[in-house]
């Protein structure tokens, strides 16, 4: 049976974890593949649950919304684009993970919102290690105070940590910002209150997720190395 052109990139993209995880030392199974379903129609999507995903990762509240709606697959649905408070409520009931967690009033809203729901929502914190300003996430002289203040909230489960680093032609040039949100997840597990529940690194997409593997990534967020390109 002919494999589709989503199956076969999936195909090869496991083959590149399972090779990063190896030179890494690492176990291939540890490393979760998220497939960035942002403007990707259900066709394709459907192609990538056929074949094997179970992850999919959407940037807007709004556009996972109707797609969730169309699809009754058993996949869990991360949010992993800027979250606003006043869609907190709707993220809260729609998705099973949130990767973007960038300030104390965001955290705040989805812990009131978990709560009402009866949930504890698992969360990663979002750091903006490269201090650019066209980029989301807490910046670092912020980050402890935001760190500890999530920590308490009763109904959010903070996993761990998410960055995007600047775009380098060379994935190499990305490996000093993954190296420095693995030390943090180490210094963060001497600081939380739960620190088992830390456990979670998403960082690496489709131009350096190799790199981010070999530093320590457990979810890795690929969209276009999966879909192609989009509009």
């Amino acid at each position: 049976m002919n494999q589709s052109p989503v199956a076969q990139n999936l195909s090869n993209i496991r083959t590149r974890i399972t090779s990063a995880a190896m030179r890494s030392q690492r176990q291939p199974a540890d490393i979760k593949l998220v497939a960035v379903s942002k403007t990707v129609e259900i066709d394709r999507i459907n192609q990538a649950i056929a074949a094997g995903i179970t992850i999919l990762g959407e940037n807007r509240v709004q556009e996972a919304e109707s797609k969730i709606k169309l699809n009754s697959a058993p996949v869990s649905w991360h949010l992993i684009g800027h979250l606003q408070t006043n869609k907190a409520k709707k993220a809260v009931a729609l998705f099973q993970y949130i990767h973007s967690v960038d300030s104390v009033r965001v955290a705040e809203e989805i812990n009131t919102c978990a709560h009402n729901s009866g949930k504890i929502m698992p969360v990663l914190l979002q750091i903006n290690i490269s201090g650019e300003e066209s980029k989301s996430g807490i910046s670092m002289p912020e980050f402890w105070d935001f760190f500890m203040a999530a920590d308490q909230m009763a109904n959010i489960k903070v996993e761990g940590f998410m960055t995007i680093p600047p775009f380098f032609e060379n994935p190499q040039d990305s490996r000093p910002y993954y190296a420095k949100l693995r030390n943090i997840m180490a210094e963060a597990k001497n600081k939380a209150r739960t620190p088992e529940n830390l456990k979670e690194l998403s960082m690496g997409m489709t131009n350096d997720f190799e790199v981010a593997i070999e530093e320590g990534a457990t979810f890795v967020r690929i969209g276009t190395a999966i879909f192609g390109s989009r509009a």
